[in-house]
Order: C-alpha cells, then sequence, then structure tokens
C-alpha cells in the first residue's frame, strides 16, 4: 500500500514572504532571526495563515521586536486563550547581530525589514534586512528591468 503524501499549502518549508520590502526597498544585509511565539502561533503557521505586508521591526533597550506581523487564529484555538493576531513578537538575534543592526540604523540611516518567514529544522524562523528605500524612479527602473529580462527569456526560448 503507497502511504498518502501530505499536502501542504507552504512548499518548501516557507511560511510567507514580504513581496513589498523587494519593491520598496534595496535589501542590503541578511540576518536570519529566531521568533518568540505562542503555541497557539506555531499551529496557524503551520497551517500558513501568516502575512508579513505591513510588518516592520524596531529595536527597543537592546532587543529587536517584529511589529504589524498578522498571525491569523485557528478557528479551533483553545477557549481559555485570547489570541491577539497583531502583537510584537520578539526576534531571537546574537548580541553581535543587535549591535550591528542599532549601528546601521542609528548612523547610517538604514531600515530593518522581514523579507520572509520559514520553518528550519521545526522551529519558525525570520528572514530580517537592512534596507534603504527606494524613490519612484528606482521602482520604475526595477520593473522596467524585470521586464526585459522576462522578454529576454521569451526570445531565447523561441529561438
Amino acid at each position: 500500500m503507497s502511504k498518502k503524501k501530505k499536502t501542504s499549502k507552504t512548499p518548501d518549508n516557507n511560511i510567507c514572504q514580504n513581496k513589498k520590502a523587494k519593491h520598496d526597498y534595496f535589501l542590503e544585509e541578511h540576518f536570519e532571526a529566531g521568533l518568540s511565539l505562542e503555541g497557539w502561533e506555531v499551529k496557524s503557521l503551520r497551517d500558513g495563515r501568516a502575512n508579513l505586508k505591513e510588518s516592520y521591526i524596531q529595536i527597543k533597550n537592546g532587543e529587536a521586536f517584529l511589529y504589524g506581523a498578522h498571525i491569523s487564529p485557528l478557528p479551533s484555538a483553545s477557549t481559555h486563550v485570547n489570541p491577539n493576531p497583531t502583537r510584537h513578537r520578539k526576534l531571537l538575534l546574537q548580541r553581535m547581530e543587535i549591535s550591528r543592526l542599532i549601528g546601521a540604523v542609528e548612523r547610517k540611516g538604514y531600515t530593518i525589514v522581514p523579507v520572509s518567514m520559514y520553518w528550519k529544522r521545526g522551529l519558525a524562523k525570520l528572514d530580517i534586512a537592512m534596507a534603504k528605500g527606494k524613490q519612484a524612479h528606482d521602482k520604475r527602473e526595477t520593473t522596467k528591468q524585470r521586464d526585459w529580462n522576462r522578454e529576454k527569456q521569451r526570445i531565447l526560448k523561441n529561438s
């Protein structure tokens, strides 16, 4: 007998991505951060119920926090837990990484943005990046370049 294959909504261990970050920012240096989550949040992430669209990261008192990330609770969440889908979540980073982020934000004017959330050895991880904001002409140039690359691939494929 063959076993049924588990189907998941999120292939490649990827939970969710912040596609808007690549459009709005020049992403420079990436970091991998752990997340401090509650039990109902982990269950929701396994079901693929996360959104990083309008989330951002702030550093307060030497600790990094994720704000604005929306993790929808499952309808079967426990009755004694009051889930807050947009609560701020602590990021687990090493001291040297946090100090590098603080220096980049305060001295160089960078922004810290979440790029993607994924599973790594059963733990939820967040890919964050130091980013500089794009202006309108930069965004148009990126769009033109992406369209040209797509057209170039079509031409090479057909010939």
